[in-house]
């Protein structure tokens, strides 16, 4: 992969695409050709200055792609129905698997390498743990309709003979940082915690509804956006063993250690007040998550990842309070 490769990014005006845009710019890559759906205005400021020779809509992809035959280098398929709250499954077969189907055979047949993104949605409850092993894929019960479509198109992609000449699924854990603007409800929670922060001085936290954990200890794998970025332009470079990947950082940390780093950020006292969670989302809630990364760092991955302080610090400094973007 040289400067000049032309690169794929599909759900390049989203949160985690946009950011892979600014990082490959920053490495110097500006072939590239952008696909999502374009008429989203609270996303265009994602995509402001940055560079590109293209953007295609996403349902008009493979038409243009079979009917114009661009040399294509890599795909980095992060486009995705992400809304855990959309209990219409056709909504999620329908982008996350069979649009992700189309993409691996395009690169199947075209000899393209592929990174696409997974998540740990697929790991359920947790109660199998969190290993990128495999054969841990079939025996995963998703807790909502977003983790299952992921989790069949690991199976499907595990199961396929033919396939891109390298391919890497990244089960991306919570991740957090600049350009969440437009995700409304979805947003992290640190992007919430900012703007309650903003308008009432504190911040409300689920009460646990589960035995073993008190309010506001649920435990999640937050991951910095900007490492998430990292990892991908070192996969794409130097395209290891091809697998299904972990992306977190291994540690998981509570609701209550990320909420206090965002006021810290600020120079304000922590102030957090405690509400009952939603019954629809109760009884499917996950209350650990935690990367087992040994995989990632077993191929060469060798970077550090940052901490909790020191990637909401960097969030809310540079981004969220001056309201600048990637």
């Amino acid at each position: 992969m040289d400067n000049g490769s032309t690169i794929i990014v599909t759900g390049a005006a989203g949160f985690i695409g946009s950011c892979m845009v600014s990082y490959l710019n920053q490495l110097g890559y500006v072939n590239l050709i952008l696909v999502d759906e374009f008429n989203r205005s609270d996303k265009e400021s994602n995509l402001t200055g940055k560079q590109f020779v293209r953007k295609v809509e996403r349902e008009e992809l493979f038409t243009w792609l079979y009917n114009e035959k661009p040399e294509i280098d890599f795909v980095i398929h992060l486009g995705a129905r992400t809304d855990t709250t959309e209990f219409n499954y056709a909504v999620h077969q329908h982008l996350n698997v069979e649009y992700s189907q189309h993409i691996w055979n395009y690169c199947t047949v075209n000899n393209v390498p592929l990174i696409y993104a997974s998540s740990a949605a697929t790991y359920g409850d947790g109660e199998l743990g969190y290993d990128d092993a495999h054969e841990l894929c079939h025996q995963l019960k998703p807790l909502n309709p977003y983790g299952v479509s992921k989790n069949e198109f690991d199976k499907w992609a595990l199961h396929q003979e033919a396939h891109p000449p390298f391919w890497a699924g990244l089960k991306f854990f919570n991740v957090y940082g600049p350009n969440e603007y437009h995700k409304a409800r979805m947003a992290s929670v640190i992007f919430h915690a900012f703007n309650q922060i903003k308008q009432n001085g504190e911040m409300k936290l689920f009460r646990s509804h589960k035995e073993g954990f008190k309010d506001g200890e649920q435990l999640r794998d937050f991951v910095y956006v900007k490492d998430v970025v990292q990892v991908i332009a070192w996969l794409m470079q130097q395209q290891p063993a091809s697998a299904i990947y972990n992306l977190g950082t291994g540690k998981a940390r509570s609701f209550h250690d990320l909420v206090a780093a965002t006021f810290h950020a600020q120079d304000l006292a922590t102030n957090i007040q405690f509400i009952d969670m939603p019954e629809d989302i109760r009884d499917k809630y996950q209350y650990f998550t935690e990367a087992n990364m040994n995989k990632l760092r077993t191929v060469g991955y060798e970077q550090p990842f940052f901490s909790l302080e020191e990637g909401v610090t960097d969030y809310v400094k540079n981004y969220l309070v001056p309201h600048r973007y990637y």
